[in-house]
């Protein structure tokens, strides 16, 4: 369960139509990025609301917008992602909510874009885009090249990832609240856990396939931290599967589960192989099944077990690539 949210009480005159919930831990100048996309859009009925989750510098970064009657910081101690999300859910004072994380950016028409698709239903719950990368790496590709994005968008192809919620998306505020938030236990995976609890609810997950934000790729982003990704995820499918009961979908968790299991044991294996057990390594390979995943992964394994020699240089190959 996530925490549960407070209401802040009803819509006053004056109220924006968008609060803009956005973690700054740990991003520095990149803040400006964020807050400056805002200020760009072609719609400005919205208002953002930055949450520092213990990290002291962002007053600093976000002084520069500290002017703006739209903007405002709230401080806090350290309690996480989900945590610093949830409280800064509390304080919206708009019906609808959008994330953007601290270092990524909005194109101009994102608010008038999915303000105008999530009001298209009153049965929408959740709306998604599509995004660019940019940063370190994949720069102008499509979020969609790499993760599937393709409608029809229900509860089964959600948990099977055969459609992926993008992080900048658009939510209605009751339906967050009313499903608990952010789950505050989850490490990483909390997203998709409140996409799961959401479509579980009942609401409908629309979809804008344009870009409609900048997706930063950059060194030590939690995005890149493989295993406890994955063992989130694991925790996401598992607790899905015992929520769904005798529902069709529970089948499809459950297959998930599996599939994360193997994933698990595959980022274990490249670890020894990494660490140089290259013979344990390559056993542990093969008990996740990798050589099922792709043709790359068939050739990879082909070559290993013919020259294990090779295990080390293709998984540093791997690694860079």
């Amino acid at each position: 369960m996530g925490t549960q949210i407070s209401d802040a009480g009803e819509a006053a005159a004056g109220t924006p139509a968008l609060s803009v919930i956005v973690p700054a831990y740990g991003v520095t100048t990149m803040l400006a990025d964020a807050l400056n996309s805002l200020r760009a859009q072609t719609r400005d009925d919205w208002e953002a609301i930055v949450i520092d989750d213990g990290d002291a510098r962002v007053a600093e970064y976000f002084e520069p917008f500290s002017g703006d009657p739209r903007i405002r910081l709230i401080q806090t101690d350290n309690g996480g992602l989900p945590t610093a999300r949830n409280r800064a859910i509390a304080e919206a004072r708009a019906p609808l909510i959008s994330l953007l994380d601290g270092d990524d950016t909005y194109m101009p028409h994102y608010v008038a874009r999915m303000i105008a698709a999530i009001e298209a239903s009153a049965k929408r719950g959740l709306v998604s885009c599509d995004a660019t990368y940019f940063g370190e790496d994949r720069v102008g590709e499509r979020f969609s090249a790499y993760v599937p994005q393709k409608p029809p968008v229900n509860l089964g192809r959600l948990i099977r990832r055969e459609f992926n919620v993008f992080i900048c998306a658009i939510m209605r505020r009751d339906a967050v609240l009313a499903v608990g938030g952010f789950d505050p236990t989850l490490k990483s995976a909390e997203d998709l856990d409140l996409w799961l609890r959401l479509a579980e609810a009942g609401w409908e997950v629309g979809y804008v396939p344009e870009a409609l934000a900048r997706y930063r790729r950059r060194p030590g982003q939690m995005s890149s931290n493989v295993p406890v990704m994955l063992k989130s995820a694991l925790t996401v499918y598992s607790r899905a599967a015992e929520r769904l009961g005798a529902r069709p979908e529970a089948g499809d968790a459950r297959i998930m589960c599996r599939q994360t299991e193997q994933a698990i044991a595959a980022e274990e294996g490249l670890g020894r192989i990494r660490e140089g057990a290259t013979v344990e390594g390559v056993s542990m390979l093969r008990s996740a099944a990798v050589h099922e995943r792709s043709a790359r992964w068939r050739i990879a394994m082909v070559l290993i077990r013919a020259l294990p020699f090779l295990a080390g240089p293709l998984i540093r190959f791997r690694d860079r690539v």
